[in-house]
């Protein structure tokens, strides 16, 4: 399902409360995790592209970098704004379409060519996830870093068929989730050079995790659904309350914008 810019704002603003509270997104050790595999160098300057409420953004200040954050949604914009706001002339944040970013830069410190990029559970809304990491990496300065993480699937067609009608009966906005392997792919496929990649593993709550979707079912009907079947990256286990978790992977992957003459040869 191809979903436009203005539904993906539209159900992100409705979102964003619950989503800026949720587990997956404020865990502070994944956080940071995420900030050591960037290695970003010091007082870089970062594109976080999909910023939501400036979660990801907030842990790459703190580190000491600085920031510009774009995302569709206002009411993120709004809210990353606001979460940052310590952090002063170091963060700055646009509502619009990574896309836009090369031609609506501007002039002074923060005009790039940008020392870093990063994205994080944005890839599965993306229909073209190359497109978005290429979009990324002409950003960059030669030896810039580029860094994506997203949750994954199961590399079985029919696992992953299960696991994709579950996830678009819970989100709208939802796109497709891509295997570990095949995420390394298409951060190599981009032109990255120098790709690496880390596995880790993470939990969701049934109930918190639909709760803040934009559903095209009923949780009823979800949860039939997900009870059904079990895939690598989404595998639900009942507790003995009746709740269910799900138990997932996500996958780190980080490459280089290959010098001039590296890129030219």
């Amino acid at each position: 399902m191809v979903v436009d810019d203005r539904q993906l704002a539209d159900a992100f603003d409705a979102q964003a409360a619950l989503f800026e509270r949720a587990p997956v997104q404020t865990d502070a050790a994944a956080l940071a995790r995420l900030v050591a595999f960037a290695n970003f160098p010091v007082d870089s300057l970062i594109v976080d592209a999909g910023c939501g409420p400036g979660l990801v953004s907030a842990a790459f200040l703190a580190a000491g970098h600085r920031v510009r954050g774009f995302d569709l949604s206002a009411e993120m914009i709004r809210r990353a704004t606001a979460r940052c706001a310590s952090f002063g002339g170091r963060a700055r944040f646009e509502q619009r379409s990574i896309f836009d970013v090369a031609t609506a830069a501007p002039q002074g410190a923060d005009a790039g060519p940008f020392d870093g990029a990063v994205s994080r559970f944005v890839i599965h809304h993306t229909p073209d996830p190359v497109a978005f990491l290429q979009q990324q990496l002409a950003l960059l300065r030669p030896g810039g870093v580029l860094v994506a993480c997203d949750h994954t699937t199961d590399p079985d067609p029919a696992r992953a068929a299960w696991h994709q009608a579950i996830e678009v009966a819970r989100d709208r906005t939802h796109s497709r989730n891509l295997t570990g392997g095949a995420l390394f792919d298409a951060m190599s496929s981009s032109g990255a050079a120098d790709v690496e990649m880390r596995e880790e593993p993470f939990s969701l709550d049934f109930d918190e995790w639909f709760d803040r979707g934009t559903p095209g079912e009923s949780k009823d009907a979800v949860r039939t659904r997900i009870l059904a079947g079990t895939a690598r990256g989404f595998a639900p286990v009942v507790l003995s309350d009746g709740r269910i978790r799900i138990n997932c992977w996500r996958v780190l992957v980080r490459g280089v914008r290959a010098p001039a003459d590296q890129a030219a040869a």
